[in-house]
């Protein structure tokens, strides 16, 4: 979307989001970023293509991106991106936890499910909804 569509404005609208939601102290930028960034690898049916080591050789520069920002979690925007990137983690003896922007979302809001909470280490894990009444 924003790479090949939208540009650098929509990728500004998603750090506003990911910022409010992870706290702008937890955000880490990757280089090159926004329209410049790189591809993961997995997207435009190269998932189901059926070449998982073309795959994972072409996705080694988002890889070492992700590993240059020494971050504990990369936040993807869809599934092809998600599961590419969960993917390159296994390959990297799981070097980053990998999560849904639609997750951090929820978490944020409280309404992120137990059975939902798949792809988050244990510091978030057990992050529960706030409850105004529980506070009084």
């Amino acid at each position: 979307m924003v790479r090949k569509t939208f540009g650098d404005p929509v990728a500004e609208d998603l750090r506003f989001v990911v910022k409010t939601v992870v706290g702008e102290e937890n955000f880490i930028e990757m280089y090159p970023n926004k329209s410049n960034n790189y591809c993961c690898g997995g997207g435009g049916g190269f998932l189901q293509s059926g070449y998982p080591d073309e795959r994972r050789a072409y996705g080694q520069c988002k890889t070492d991106q992700i590993l240059d920002t020494k971050a504990d979690y990369c936040i993807t925007p869809c599934h092809n991106c998600h599961a590419q990137v969960h993917d390159l983690a296994e390959q990297n003896d799981h070097a980053w936890y990998t999560v849904h922007l639609w997750t951090l979302i929820c978490l944020s809001l409280g309404i992120l499910g137990p059975n939902e909470r798949t792809y988050l280490d244990e510091d978030l894990q057990e992050v529960m909804p706030f409850h105004p009444e529980s506070a009084m």
